[in-house]
């Protein structure tokens, strides 16, 4: 396989330097129903062949079935994948045998059993950036964050992450260890870490992995108002995707569309521009699970929104303007970041 060399960005000031954008590997074996699992396989070697070297799973994905795919991804994508690839790995979600979430374990003990697992099913001796996914209101951050800092020492993960914590936590987790990146919701409509989270951030050095930059396909503009959605799919029971909030929100894509075509841009790729555009020390995440959609993505790299073209874009979507909450009630009682 060759690989061609995409734009590179840093995970803040301590961790690695990454492809500008990196893929978010969930929806290959979770919440959006069904997956290809050949091509989520061929996806993932198209995303390496693309030059794109950050792939970001979690052990919860599936119960361990994320992980095992990008095993064999990299295993099948040719010589040196691995050496190439940047493997970002959340933890500490518990799930139950029917899929359900019954909270997260963030204790020391849990934190290197978590890792443990995760290093045999990816078939690697190190995990690149290791983080827990939600904080658990039961532990301390400092003791998780020391657990890994542990991890780092011995060998087993090189850099430490966080997952949708707010701006004190952030604090408290960096005066433990070198904090290399904070992955958080960011996008269009997802704007709430700029009034605190994102400024914290950099004063500490640490950067972002934005996930959801298309908001689960809402702004990709592919999402349709009579689309069905099948059994499984997260989707159904977010906030956004409900009834009016669903209809006011496809308006804003409707507009946004406008200002893109003007552009000679999709939908999806002026959405991802626009948090590109947001600073050097972002990287957004593209939850592509197919080959069409993962290119259509990578053309973002090549949309350069000026000032004026900024303003366009926001003045079609406005910070504030969408309908409904991220995540359903139960869930958003987990996120530090809400609160």
């Amino acid at each position: 396989m060759t690989s061609r060399t995409l734009p590179s960005r840093p995970l803040g000031t301590t961790g690695p330097r990454v492809s500008a954008l990196g893929l978010g590997c969930m929806g290959m074996s979770a919440l959006y129903g069904e997956a290809d699992r050949a091509e989520s396989i061929a996806t993932l070697h198209a995303a390496l062949d693309a030059g794109v070297t950050l792939l970001d799973t979690g052990d919860f994905y599936g119960m361990g079935h994320n992980e095992l795919l990008i095993n064999e991804a990299l295993r099948t994508a040719g010589p040196a994948a691995r050496e190439r690839a940047v493997l970002s790995v959340k933890f500490g979600a518990l799930r139950t045998v029917e899929g359900g979430f019954t909270g997260y374990d963030g204790r020391p003990d849990a934190v290197k059993n978590f890792a443990a697992y995760s290093l045999q099913r990816l078939g690697t001796d190190h995990i690149d950036v290791y983080r827990l996914s939600r904080v658990d209101p039961a532990v301390p951050v400092e003791e998780t964050v020391g657990a890994i800092a542990e991890l780092v020492e011995a060998g087993h993960v090189r850099h430490i992450g966080l997952s949708e914590v707010g701006a004190d936590t952030l604090r408290r987790a960096a005066a433990v260890a070198p904090i290399a990146d904070l992955q958080i919701e960011y996008s269009l409509v997802s704007r709430g870490i700029e009034d605190e989270i994102l400024p914290t951030a950099r004063e500490l050095g640490i950067g972002i992995t934005a996930y959801g930059v298309l908001s689960r396909g809402l702004i990709s503009g592919h999402f349709t108002r009579d689309r069905a959605l099948p059994p499984g799919d997260f989707r159904g029971m977010s906030p956004r995707f409900q009834g009016d909030n669903l209809r006011r929100n496809l308006d804003l894509v409707d507009r946004l569309r406008e200002v893109a075509e003007e552009r000679g841009a999709t939908v999806a790729q002026t959405a991802i521009a626009w948090v590109l555009a947001r600073g050097e020390d972002i990287v957004p995440l593209i939850g592509a699970r197919r080959r069409d959609r993962l290119a259509e993505a990578l053309g973002a790299l090549d949309v350069l929104l000026t000032a004026d073209d900024l303003a366009a874009v926001e003045q079609a979507v406005p910070a504030d303007a969408v309908a409904g909450e991220r995540y359903p009630a139960a869930q958003m009682a987990h996120l530090d970041s809400e609160r």
